[in-house]
């Protein structure tokens, strides 16, 4: 874990070439390349790493954009259910299932593999194994299913929209951190690529996301979603730490599969009472 200066850290210009960084990385939008500034030390790596203070933002984006789906179908007069799959399908369209490849390989790669070097090359083989199926039918049904039970509840529509943009936020916020706390498993890939960010990088993360929740959700909903994420991407580093030794890309996206089916859930349940 490394504490880096913040010189330079409220700098506007940089959060907004971070923000174009992140959402280059995170979407398949044709953005231009920003023109990063260098660190102090100059080093183009360490200054691309702050972009992952701004992924929770991207993600309230990518969740905007798929509640704009949901509200269309809806307008069409689709049923609940149809109308998630749509904002699904849309939020998948955005990113290139960037995350859920990132899932489907973590799920083969620890749950198939023997030993560390034989997990990661499972999670660098492009063909998809059973357990990958499984994990991506469980998540996708989960974010589905509950996003349709909001959508039929009295919270209707606007609920749905809200639920899906706070997912879509706060399970983006617990990356930065992850990346922070755990060592590279790879020398290479996505991970290696992007750096390590540092500890004020990963608070500002994890401010924007709980800040998304608790403006979107009531209180206690919030609550219990930020727990819920931080408590499952929690415990994916840990395992991935003990599997792989440290973070991969596809953990990374599997840590934010997980978190938005949390948030999801969560809100799902409140519906009864639950929460």
């Amino acid at each position: 874990m490394h504490f880096p200066s913040i010189s330079g850290f409220f700098s506007p210009r940089a959060w907004g070439a971070d923000l174009l960084e992140a959402a280059r990385l995170l979407t398949r939008l044709p953005l231009p390349r920003p023109s990063l500034p260098q660190t102090p030390q100059g080093a183009p790596e360490a200054r691309a790493s702050h972009a992952s203070r701004c992924y929770p933002l991207v993600g309230a984006g990518i969740g905007l954009i798929a509640a704009l789906g949901f509200a269309v179908a809806d307008w069409l007069a689709l049923p609940p259910f149809a109308a998630a799959l749509a904002a699904l399908a849309l939020s998948i369209l955005i990113t290139g299932a960037l995350h859920e490849d990132g899932l489907a390989d973590v799920a083969d790669g620890f749950g198939g593999g023997g030993d560390r070097a034989r997990k990661l090359a499972i999670m660098r083989d492009s063909r998809i194994g059973s357990y990958g199926v499984l994990a991506l039918v469980l998540v996708l049904t989960a974010r589905g299913g509950s996003l349709a039970v909001i959508a039929a509840s009295p919270a209707g529509p606007c609920g749905a929209a809200a639920a899906l943009i706070a997912a879509h936020s706060l399970s983006r916020a617990g990356l930065a951190p992850v990346m922070w706390a755990l060592p590279q498993a790879r020398s290479d890939g996505l991970a290696a690529a992007t750096g390590r960010p540092g500890g004020a990088d990963a608070l500002a993360a994890l401010a924007i996301g709980v800040t998304a929740a608790a403006l979107l959700l009531d209180p206690a909903r919030a609550l219990v979603a930020v727990l819920a994420v931080a408590v499952l991407q929690g415990g994916l580093a840990l395992q991935a730490r003990r599997q792989i030794g440290g973070v991969t890309g596809d953990v990374l996206g599997a840590a934010q599969q997980l978190g938005e089916a949390a948030v999801l859930l969560v809100a799902c349940a409140s519906l009864s009472g639950g929460i």
